[in-house]
Order: structure tokens, then sequence, then C-alpha cells
């Protein structure tokens, strides 16, 4: 009996071994894996932004292109009718116009990072917007369909995936929370459509918004030249790890004046992870309208600061109206976090989960009251004609 126990712990602790070995290096042959939609992604271990390599950046470079691709989209654009075709008089003198209403094509070019050996891409929302089709240049000369995973018109994020045997070069995650203004970056993309090409810049500022780009934002700027094609490309440190999503230029020209802004992949991933595993992104809500807390309208408050945003205007029937929110409130805290401005505000109560009833502090005739809140959720942005 004791030789038996022997040999059933001596086998069990093998299983478990070979086990562990398997989910450390291997986690993508355990069965759970493949059910539970897991996307195995790279991350570089830590702040690595500062460290400048000895001799150029062609190793960071080496590490990023091969995971940059191009992005190629047709959409189906049908022309109007002339509005006197079916007058026979006007057709006698121009005859029939065989192309008069025919769908047509329009062509749009991108870029998009791979973020997963098994092919998922992360890019920009207005890149793949409508497109009927889309096709995938790859660093290494491949070309493959894509479909789309999901997208997000407020941070301009979107996901497809294309279908390629083997394991594709997916790119390393940085950590954007740790960079600094300063620090270099380089931006790969496909400008113009004359192929991949590396820029070097800077980071030139950081948590930029208010832009009237997208709803939500916290952009990086950058120097490095950004041009029409780069959109959905990698902004990347010098050790090669991604920390952006190259978004938009200021350019009245549309040529690089040195002002791009590329998303953070801090945020970047969240809203990637949501989208494979759901198919779109859940924010909160609660159907209220909001303006900045301006030092007179502080004052016309007889406030002494201008921290929180005033309620201008609440949605009857919306989750603020039930629970007695009125206009003219200033909402001052969401589930004890500050609000400076209107910014502040959306991403705080964005990312509260439907259903969670949530406190928030107003201050209404120079008094503080608390009011619970049952966050209802964010309706879909209207496509924009």
């Amino acid at each position: 009996m004791r030789k038996f126990w022997l040999l059933f712990t001596q086998a069990t602790t093998i299983v478990l071994a070979i086990l562990f070995v398997i989910h450390t290096l291997k986690p993508e042959l355990l069965p759970t894996a493949a059910r539970s939609g897991v996307v195995t992604l790279y991350e570089s271990a830590g702040d690595q932004s500062s460290k400048l390599p000895a001799t150029g950046f062609s190793e960071a470079a080496k590490k990023v292109m091969p995971a940059v691709v191009n992005v190629f989209t047709t959409t189906e654009v049908k022309t109007p009718t002339h509005p006197f075709m079916d007058d026979p008089r006007f057709r006698f003198f121009f005859g029939d116009q065989p192309d008069d209403g025919a769908p047509q094509e329009s062509s749009s070019l991108g870029s998009g990072v791979i973020v997963s050996q098994d092919g998922y891409i992360l890019t920009n929302h207005h890149v793949v917007e409508s497109a009927d089709q889309i096709e995938v240049a790859l660093a290494d000369g491949r070309h493959a369909k894509a479909h789309v995973i999901g997208s997000d018109p407020e941070t301009d994020l979107a996901v497809i995936k294309i279908e390629l045997p083997g394991k594709l070069p997916a790119i390393t995650f940085g950590h954007s929370e740790q960079a600094h203004v300063g620090d270099i970056v380089l931006a790969v993309g496909n400008p113009f459509g004359v192929g991949q090409t590396v820029t070097m810049g800077i980071i030139s500022a950081l948590k930029r918004n208010h832009l009237g780009l997208n709803t939500f934002e916290n952009f990086i700027q950058t120097d490095a030249a950004i041009n029409p094609g780069n959109s959905g490309g990698a902004l990347a440190d010098v050790n090669g790890n991604l920390i952006g999503i190259n978004s938009a230029i200021y350019s009245p020209s549309g040529g690089s004046l040195g002002i791009g802004f590329a998303i953070p992949v801090s945020t970047a991933k969240k809203i990637m992870e949501q989208i494979i595993q759901n198919g779109s992104v859940t924010r909160g809500w609660i159907g209220v309208a909001v303006q900045e807390l301006t030092p007179e309208l502080a004052e016309s408050f007889k406030l002494g600061s201008t921290q929180g945003v005033l309620i201008s205007d609440v949605m009857r029937g919306g989750p603020a109206d039930k629970a007695g929110i009125k206009p003219g409130d200033i909402l001052t805290t969401v589930e004890n976090k500050q609000l400076t401005d209107s910014n502040s505000m959306l991403e705080a109560i964005a990312a509260l989960p439907p259903g969670k009833v949530a406190v928030l502090k107003l201050l209404r005739n120079q008094t503080e009251i608390a009011v619970q809140v049952k966050i209802g959720k964010r309706p879909k942005p209207q496509p924009q004609e």
C-alpha cells in the first residue's frame, strides 16, 4: 500500500510540473485558453523609454516594422442619378447615360499594428469605417483579406483580423503611462501609400484633450512626421515597444507640420480587449449635458474654486433625472473621484459598468448633497454623414 501511494504522489507531481511548464511557456496549447477567447499579447518588462541605444535606432525599427501593416479599403459609392433622366426630351438631347446612378468604388489607405500572432490587428476606426472590402499587406510582402471584429468611434479605434498560416510578427506593448515629454519616439506607417516608412521625433506633450477629434481624448502629441496613410500605425519608443496608435495630425495643408496625435497604448489595450471579447465597447452613462466651470461661473454661483462641472441639461427619464439631479447643479465627485473638468467627468462616468448604483456628490445652492444614480448604458454615437 505504501509503495502504491509513493507511485501515485510521484505521478501527480510529474503531471503538475508538466502542466505548469505548458501554462508558462505554451498557454495556447491548453484547451481552456482556446475556450475563453484569450489573446496572447507581449508586454515589455518596465520603463525603458529613457535608455537610449548606443548606435542609432535601427534595432528598434527592425523590431517594430514587421508588426506594422498597410491597410487598403474599398467602399462602394453610388453616384446620384440625374434628376431629369426620366424626362424623354432630356434623354432625346443628351442620350442615355449608362453610368448614371451606377455604383463606383472609392479606395483609401491606412496602417495597422499586429497585436497577436493569430492575426488580430489594431487600427483606427476611421480607416475601416464603412469599408466593403479590407486588404492587409504585411511587411514581408504577404497579402490577406481582413474582416472587422469591432470598432469604437468615440476613441477612433478598431480591431480587424486576418487569417494566415504560421505565427505572425506581433508587436510588444510598452507602457505609455511611463512616457515623458522629450522622450524619443518612432512613427511607423504607410504615408501617402508610398510604402512602409519610419520617422523619428520626440513626445511634445501628454494628455492632450479638448481637441474636438474624438469623444474621449487623451492624446500623446509628437513631432515625428505623421502624414495621411499613417493613421493606425505604430508610435514606438527607442526599444521598439508600442506606446501609441497614430491617429491624427494638425495640418491645414494636409501634410505634416510637426503636430501629430497618437492614442496611448494604455487606452488602446483596454478598448481592444473589450472589442475582442464582446465585439463592442460598453460604457456608463447618466444622461446629462455639462459645461466647464469657468472662474466667472464659479463667482456667479459663489463658489471658492472651479473644481467640478456645471450640469446644463438633464435628459428626461434618464438615470440622472430619476436620481433627482437638476440643471444648475455642480457635479464635484463621482464615486469619490474629484472632477476637474468635463473630460474627467466623462471618463469617470464611462468607466462605471451599467447597472451599478454610484454615489455622486453635488453642490446645490452652496450645499453639498450626495445622490445615488443607477448607471445606464451609453448610447452608440450616430454615424455622421
